[in-house]
C-alpha cells in the first residue's frame, strides 16, 4: 500500500511537520496541501490548492479525489472565543471538510489532531474540551475506513521548520527533562507525523490515541 494524503493546516507548525515526514517517507507517494495560503514548499511529491473558504470545498471537490489519508491539522485557538464561534472554526468546519472528502474516497483514513484532555463526554466544564470532544465523536461515527483522533500533548518541534510556535522555542530545551519525568505527556513533533502515516498503512486497536499510543505508533 502507498499512501496518497491530503495534509491539512500546513503553515501551522503542526501541520508542517507532519506533512515534513510525509515528503520524507518512502510508503508516501503523493500529497496533497489544501490551505488558505501556500505552504511555500516545492516537492515532487507536492502538489497544493489554495483555497480561501474551508466552508466551501464546492470549487475546489473535484480535485479531491483518489485519496486515502487524511491528515487534518487544521486547527483555533479558543482563547478569546465564545463557545458558538469555536464551535463553528472547529466542529462546523471539520465535519464539512470531512463529508466532502468521505463523498469522494470511500477508502480514506481520516487523522484528525485533537489534543491531551478532550472531552468524549461532551458535557465537561472546559468548552475546548467538549467541543473537540463532540468533533472527535462525529468523525468516528462517519463512514471512513478509519479514524483515528491523536491527542498529544507537547510536541517537541522539528528543527529547521519555519512555522514553530515561538513558546515552543524557549521550552524545547526543556524537552529530555519532561521526556523522562511525564513520559505519557510529551513527543515529539516527528513522532506524530509518523504515527499518523504508521495508522494509516496497519491500523490501530484503539481509534482515540493518547501520548503513549503515539509514541508506539511511531516506533513500530
Amino acid at each position: 500500500m502507498k499512501i496518497r494524503a491530503i495534509v491539512t493546516g500546513a503553515t501551522g507548525m503542526v501541520g508542517e511537520g507532519v506533512l515534513h515526514e510525509c515528503l520524507l517517507h518512502t510508503d508516501v507517494e503523493q500529497v496533497l496541501v489544501v490551505g488558505r495560503k501556500s505552504c511555500g514548499i516545492v516537492h515532487p511529491k507536492l502538489k497544493e490548492i489554495v483555497h480561501g473558504n474551508f466552508f466551501d470545498l464546492s470549487p475546489i471537490a473535484d480535485q479531491l479525489i483518489n485519496y486515502n489519508a487524511c491528515f487534518f491539522c487544521l486547527g483555533v485557538s479558543s482563547v478569546g472565543m465564545k463557545e458558538s464561534e469555536y464551535n463553528h472554526l472547529t466542529y462546523d468546519l471539520t465535519i464539512h471538510v470531512a463529508e466532502i472528502l468521505l463523498e469522494r474516497n470511500k477508502d480514506m483514513t481520516f487523522c484528525y489532531i485533537s489534543g491531551a484532555h478532550t472531552d468524549s463526554s461532551e458535557i465537561g466544564k472546559s468548552m475546548w474540551a467538549r467541543v473537540k470532544g463532540k468533533t472527535e465523536n462525529k468523525l468516528l461515527s462517519m463512514s471512513f475506513k478509519n479514524a483515528f483522533m491523536f491527542r498529544p500533548g507537547y510536541m517537541q518541534p522539528t528543527k529547521g521548520l519555519k512555522n514553530t510556535l515561538k513558546a515552543y522555542v524557549f521550552l524545547s530545551w526543556l524537552y529530555p527533562v519532561w521526556r523522562g519525568l511525564f513520559p505519557k505527556l510529551v513527543c515529539t513533533l516527528k513522532e506524530v507525523g509518523i504515527a499518523m502515516i504508521n495508522v494509516t498503512l496497519k491500523g490501530y486497536n484503539r481509534h482515540v490515541l493518547e501520548v503513549s499510543d503515539i509514541v508506539a505508533l511511531a516506533n513500530n
